[in-house]
Formats: structure tokens, C-alpha cells, sequence
């Protein structure tokens, strides 16, 4: 294997680093025939975050909020306009081989698997380029093979793999050189519910076991919060939040869904406003930190022939939604008033 600088291998304990970090592209824009304007877009304004080693953190937000030039700056394709970004305490831009070699990049819509080879052949292909000695080569691929079942289509072409083999072949090959940290676009894309269940408690495994650290991005928000233990929301560019799931449930209030069947119209329900019908049942909502689960019974109890009542947590992407809702008032709102 390569030999990388003693001062580049030291061990750091904040893995990822993103201090003041702004990223914008410059576009020319038609506006006649023969007439352009220039334009700035910001993908990241003044973002800053860390990552400690063993950390487990999603990466979430709308399309174009961001998410795709924080991954592109932390591979080193990109340079940032103002702040800086360590991994290891490096510049990936600098130190892309030690860095590189301490890193593990996938992005779900993406393969690095040769279309027309068996799998193995991709595998052989990565062990000879970086290098990896037999040792690690082979305990490795035992692990993927048993932890992901990848010698079940360890033959195969690549083409004719289903989309969850595909997606755990090129996690497996991802993995291969045994990265420190990994940075996964979307893994569970498209995926069905078991090769979902099999990714996520994948990489839950690798992370409890070895101390990975792991930076996801996913559209699924029910993924995220299973997954990871700290959340990172970013919006129009902005880091709007970094904290746990309590955390975030906290900021929409800790809204609960009721699911009460009964005979006829909907009764009122003291401390819960009604939201509709649901596969035959009355729905309603209520904020647990401000009406008490006795509360709700207690009214629940007045009611003459309730054959039914369910009580869970409102869905996290509706959370979510109301969030990014709340931002966006709150950004059309500053915007007027600097008019």
C-alpha cells in the first residue's frame, strides 16, 4: 500500500470538519436574444459542522438545498468560495490520496461496477488500483459476503443484478479498503422494504461494531431517524438545524396522532383539533406538551360507543414538512421586508 506522510495519519477524534463554509455558482442567463445577465446561486452559505469519530449523522433537506455540493466538497471535487473543510484534519482538495484512502464514497444513483463483468472482477479491479494486500482483501469480502450476502451473486454480471444486489455490491465495494469514514447519497433509494431492512441494519452494525463514522442523505426521514442518532437539516443553504430526534420534535411541538373509530359523526375531543378521516376512522391531533396523554383519555371516556383507539407519534416527514413550511414563510417574510 501507498505510504502516506506520519503527519497525515495522525488520529483524529473530529473526523469531519466544515467551518464557515460558503459555496455559490456563477450562471450567465438569457434574458433577450442577444442579451445575458449574471446570476449567483448559494448552495451553502456560512455552514459549520463537525463530526467526532463513531458518530452516525443524517444529512437531510429539499432538493437543491445543498446536500450533494456538502458531499462533492468533502470528496475534494469542489473547492469552497470562503471558510474550510477537514476530514482527519486534512484538506481533502490538498491531501485528496490520504484522504481518499481514509474514505468511503456512494452515491445511490451511481455504480462503480463493470456493467458487462461478474461482480468479483469490479472487486479484483479496486484491490489491485488501491493497492490492498491479500490479507485485507480477503477477510473483507468474507465479511461482505456473509454481512451482505454478495456471494450469492458473487459470479454474476452486473447487469443482470436486481437493484438491492446492486446496491449492496457496490456498498461492499465501497467498503473495501476498510474506510474510517463513509458518506452515503441517498443508499436506500429505490429500494424494496427487506434490501432496505438489510442496508439499514447494515450500517447500523458497522457503526456499533467498528466505529465508522457515517454521514447519510436519504429522502425517507422514517430511514434517518432510524438510523442515525444526530440530525443535520439544511435549507436553502443554510444549516437549520443539528440536533437528536427529541430535539427536533420539539421545535413543531410533540404532536400525536388519535385514531378513534366510532358510531357516527366525529365527537370533539377536549385538547385535540380533528383532522379528517382515515380508512374509515376519525383522526385528530394534539400537542403531547401541552395536553397530557390522561387528558385525552379522560375525554376519550366520555364518549358512548368507541369501539377503537390507536395513539401514535405524528409521522416525522410531517414534521419535516412543517418545517421546511416555517422556513420558507419565514425567509419570503424577511426578503419583503428588505423591499
Amino acid at each position: 500500500m501507498q505510504n502516506i506522510a506520519a503527519t497525515d495519519t495522525k488520529k483524529w477524534d473530529t473526523v469531519v470538519e466544515l467551518s464557515g463554509v460558503t459555496k455559490y455558482f456563477d450562471q450567465n442567463r438569457p434574458v433577450s436574444l442577444f442579451k445575458r445577465e449574471k446570476h449567483r446561486i448559494f448552495a451553502l452559505q456560512d455552514v459549520t459542522f463537525s463530526l467526532k469519530k463513531g458518530e452516525f449523522a443524517a444529512y437531510a433537506g429539499p432538493n437543491g438545498a445543498g446536500k450533494s455540493t456538502t458531499f462533492k466538497l468533502l470528496s475534494g471535487m469542489l473547492c469552497p468560495q470562503t471558510g474550510s473543510v477537514r476530514l482527519f484534519g486534512m484538506d481533502p482538495n490538498k491531501s485528496r490520496i490520504p484522504v481518499m484512502r481514509r474514505v468511503g464514497i456512494l452515491f445511490g444513483n451511481r455504480s462503480e461496477l463493470w456493467w458487462d463483468h461478474p461482480v468479483r472482477a469490479s472487486f479484483e479491479w479496486k484491490k489491485a488500483v488501491w493497492d490492498i494486500d491479500n490479507a485485507t482483501y480477503d477477510r473483507v469480502c468474507d465479511e461482505m459476503r456473509e454481512l451482505l450476502g454478495i456471494g450469492d451473486f458473487w459470479n454474476s454480471f452486473a447487469r443482470e443484478l436486481s437493484l438491492g444486489q446492486r446496491m449492496r455490491a457496490n456498498l461492499a465495494l465501497t467498503l473495501l479498503h476498510e474506510p474510517e469514514l463513509v458518506l452515503l447519497d441517498e443508499p436506500t433509494l429505490g429500494l424494496d422494504v427487506l434490501a432496505k431492512r438489510q442496508m439499514i441494519e447494515f450500517l447500523k452494525k458497522i457503526n456499533r461494531d467498528k466505529q465508522v463514522t457515517l454521514l447519510v442523505t436519504s429522502h425517507d426521514m422514517d430511514d434517518l431517524t432510524e438510523m442515525a442518532n444526530r440530525i443535520l437539516l439544511i435549507n436553502s443553504g443554510h444549516l437549520a438545524f443539528d440536533g437528536d430526534y427529541e430535539q427536533l420534535i420539539r421545535m413543531t411541538g410533540d404532536n400525536r396522532i388519535i385514531k378513534l373509530a366510532v358510531k357516527g359523526e366525529a365527537p370533539t375531543l377536549s385538547g385535540a383539533s380533528y383532522v379528517g378521516m382515515e380508512d374509515g376512522k376519525h383522526l385528530y391531533r394534539y400537542d403531547a406538551s401541552q395536553t397530557s396523554v390522561a387528558q385525552i383519555f379522560g375525554s376519550i371516556s366520555q364518549i358512548p360507543s368507541v369501539d377503537d383507539v390507536e395513539l401514535r407519534h405524528e409521522a416525522i416527514e410531517q414534521v419535516i414538512a412543517k418545517l421546511y413550511q416555517n422556513w420558507a414563510k419565514a425567509s419570503a417574510l424577511a426578503n419583503h421586508s428588505q423591499i
